[in-house]
């Protein structure tokens, strides 16, 4: 019989639930304000920026909680970094994921009570949480209150500006999450890891 590990704790739950509800959100309200027509919309413009904005805001004031309670609860330690062998580290969980899981292979980063993200993982998630999240949010917040935007950047306009990389950020996080959303289909049974997400423990 399998062991199962408890690394899911209940915050960390509704954290996620919460964010992947929030998300959804920004994107569908995001796409339909980038592509806004009057003569087609996937949602009426004021609804799309209202539902927006509220979605921003509860996304910022979730990603706070996530990061006290990461510190708080040390959890910030499945975060942590070791650049020795990284490089190797990476290139063999790639492979991995290109090539030995489809032949059947195991893991080479099996997750365990000290080790909840494999290499790849863990880079990720590092440079997705506390670079591409926070960028989205500051850059969403100025596009908000525009008046603290910096005019004029390189002879470009500061608003036009932030709010290509506000696009271009929120671009990524869409994609993080359809790549998010496979790679959690690879558990076996492949309801594994969803299974795992609503009740805390790993099998």
């Amino acid at each position: 019989m399998s062991e199962k590990l408890y690394l899911y704790p209940i915050w960390l739950r509704v954290w996620h639930a919460i964010n992947a509800l929030v998300i959804l959100i920004l994107i569908a309200t995001g796409i339909s304000l980038q592509y806004s027509d009057a003569n087609f919309e996937l949602l009426k413009f004021d609804i799309s920026v209202t539902f927006h904005n509220i979605a921003g805001y509860i996304m910022a004031i979730n990603y706070l909680f996530f990061v006290i309670a990461n510190f708080k609860t040390g959890n910030v330690r499945f975060y942590r970094i070791k650049l020795k062998g990284l490089i190797k580290k990476l290139i063999k969980q790639a492979n991995y994921y290109a090539f030995g899981m489809f032949k059947g292979e195991k893991t080479p980063y099996p997750i365990t009570k000290d080790r909840k993200f494999n290499p790849l993982q863990k880079v990720t998630y590092v440079f997705f949480m506390f670079v591409i999240v926070p960028f989205l949010i500051v850059s969403g917040l100025a596009l908000l209150f525009p008046e603290f935007i910096i005019p004029r950047v390189a002879g470009f306009s500061g608003i036009q500006l932030t709010a290509m990389l506000h696009a271009a950020t929120g671009f990524l996080i869409s994609l993080f999450l359809v790549i998010h959303i496979y790679i959690s289909t690879t558990g076996k049974p492949i309801s594994a890891n969803f299974k795992s997400i609503v009740n805390g423990y790993h099998e």
